[in-house]
């Protein structure tokens, strides 16, 4: 009894992840989705609930917490760097898909012909052609992987110092004016509805993102 050859199911299945990432990873992205709260001097960025105008110390009593904002969206706009960043990335990304897209290809090409003769080839042949599809599938999806690992270490890279940099000044802000919470409007975790606009820490951000 043969083989079960499935066309090119996995290296799809890599191609369509591999799309997805190439969605979700931009440096926009990656930073649009935090919100720094450094409060401990840690740079993590996580998301703040507005709902919150006091925190509640471990005796009971209730103490007044500073709460600003930034847009991150705007701010790594005009991040010296950005741009350029994201670009490059882009780019190798369209490189990394392409090379995907062509193993699946070559795959889909491989199982169609195989099936166009397998009833005219020997038993002993149909083995030797299923194992070489095997063998084919198993390459491509070590290679797909190699890819996907290349394309992660290049997005730490780009994004990494821009990423360390935008926490650092965000951070250095909130510490010289005694805030104890930033949000971050871009990453649609709230709504403000009516603030201070005061507390909106953005353009105090790119002016410093923009100082040598």
């Amino acid at each position: 009894m043969g083989m079960v050859i499935r066309v090119g199911n996995s290296i799809f299945d890599l191609a369509s992840s591999f799309n997805k990432r190439a969605n979700s990873t931009t440096l926009e992205g990656k930073l649009d989705k935090k919100v720094a709260h450094i409060a401990a001097g840690v740079p993590l960025l996580m998301v703040v609930a507005l709902a919150m105008p006091q925190v509640q110390t471990p005796a009971g009593t209730s103490a007044n917490t500073t709460i600003a904002w930034v847009n991150t969206q705007a701010i790594l706009q005009q991040t010296p760097g950005y741009v350029q960043a994201e670009s490059t990335f882009a780019g190798e990304m369209r490189g990394y898909q392409a090379e995907i897209q062509q193993l699946q290809v070559q795959m889909d090409s491989a199982v169609a012909e195989y099936q166009r003769q397998s009833l005219i080839l020997s038993p002993t042949a149909k083995e030797e052609r299923e194992t070489a599809l095997q063998q084919m599938q198993t390459d491509n999806l070590a290679r797909a992987d190699q890819l996907r690992q290349q394309a992660q270490r290049r997005e730490r890279e780009l994004v990494g110092p821009i990423e360390e940099r935008v926490s650092a000044v965000i951070e250095g802000v909130r510490a010289e004016r005694g805030i104890g919470v930033v949000l971050d409007v871009a990453s649609g975790a709230g709504v403000i509805v009516a603030a201070d606009r005061a507390l909106d820490l953005t353009p105090t951000i790119i002016q410093r993102l923009g100082t040598p």
